[in-house]
């Protein structure tokens, strides 16, 4: 076995840190832009809650997306999270939903959907100056998703 055979055999684990619940408020559709079809949802609000880190989710961040045409949907969410300490974390998480187009539409109208109907996947990143949470900012994490017409749900898996 090659160096490369044994990195490319070395698949790497995740671990549980948190999760968050944020309640978002209906879709901004903007329409058709140069980039393609714009959407923006406000950030409301919410709770964090994990093994590694808890809090809320401070109103007044966004999660701006584009719907491709084939459905799939990029978002990019930033907002903040106030940790129980009261340390302030800013959060950037970016990620694609993928479903058929009559789950998207569904989704669009706010209608409750089956989560393994689609699939939501995210990769976010972290800032903060609390020195207790710079383990945020030295880690690459999975956010798996769920999308809920009033709200979303995301656990956040550190890469090991």
């Amino acid at each position: 076995m090659t160096d490369i055979d044994r990195f490319i055999a070395t698949a790497p684990s995740l671990a549980f840190a948190f999760a968050i619940e944020a309640r978002v408020a209906p879709i901004r559709d903007l329409g058709q832009t140069a980039r393609g079809h714009r959407r923006i949802i406000d950030i409301l609000g919410g709770k964090v809650d994990g093994p590694r880190l808890t809090g809320e989710i401070l109103p007044g961040g966004a999660d701006w997306q584009i719907v491709r045409p084939d459905g799939t949907i990029e978002v990019v969410a930033r907002y903040t999270i106030r940790s129980s300490s009261g340390a302030l974390v800013y959060v950037q998480n970016e990620g694609l939903r993928v479903a058929s187009p009559e789950i998207v539409a569904r989704m669009s109208r706010g209608e409750p959907v089956p989560p393994d109907s689609y699939r939501f996947r995210t990769a976010p990143r972290f800032e903060t100056a609390e020195p207790t949470l710079k383990w945020l900012e030295q880690s690459l994490f999975v956010g798996v998703a769920t999308r809920a017409p009033d709200g979303v749900a995301i656990g956040f898996h550190e890469v090991l």
